[in-house]
């Protein structure tokens, strides 16, 4: 009996693996941001003498969301494997960014909706600068509704987080 619950927990433990093909699909996934961002700054230099100001503002917050999407995948990337497959060591990597391998789960929750809170400021700029396209102001209102909704829980979660450190030390 005490055989076969040391096989199930190291099954599951050697289960964690199984994320690590999700991880190397999301890195790939990043080369298709890195080519859709080519073809984003391509159109945006084609017509750059055609479009106005505002087009090409909204160009580059395209520009700026791909960036945006990249590094919310390599927080993904990166928290995931340091969390459940395996930690980084630092002194393996000098050259490596700090906040790779210190970032606990609780982090991890604020980096993610960080990220998420600024990729939605972008796109309500985005339709902001192009609100004489759309006949609808509602659909602005959601839009600003919903990057609200994001910002709200951000700091309902930081405040939770801190809260939670508070009691860790007491």
């Amino acid at each position: 009996m005490i055989q076969a619950y040391r096989y199930t927990e190291k099954s599951i433990f050697v289960a964690r693996w199984l994320t690590a093909p999700f991880f190397l699909v999301l890195a790939a996934g990043m080369l298709l941001l890195i080519f859709r961002s080519f073809i984003e700054f391509y159109e945006v230099l084609i017509h750059l003498r055609t479009e106005t100001g505002k087009d090409v503002i909204v160009g580059i917050l395209h520009l700026v969301d791909f960036a945006l999407i990249a590094n919310l995948v390599l927080i993904v990337i990166f928290s995931g494997y340091q969390n459940f497959i395996r930690r980084i060591d630092l002194h393996e990597h000098p050259n490596w960014p700090q906040d790779i391998s210190e970032s606990d789960f609780g982090g991890l929750k604020l980096k993610l909706l960080g990220s998420v809170v600024a990729i939605a400021a972008v796109e309500g700029l985005e339709w902001f600068l192009e609100t004489e396209k759309y006949s609808d102001p509602s659909k602005f209102a959601w839009t600003i509704g919903f990057q609200l909704t994001f910002v709200v829980s951000l700091f309902l979660l930081a405040g939770a987080e801190r809260l939670a450190a508070k009691k860790e030390k007491t």
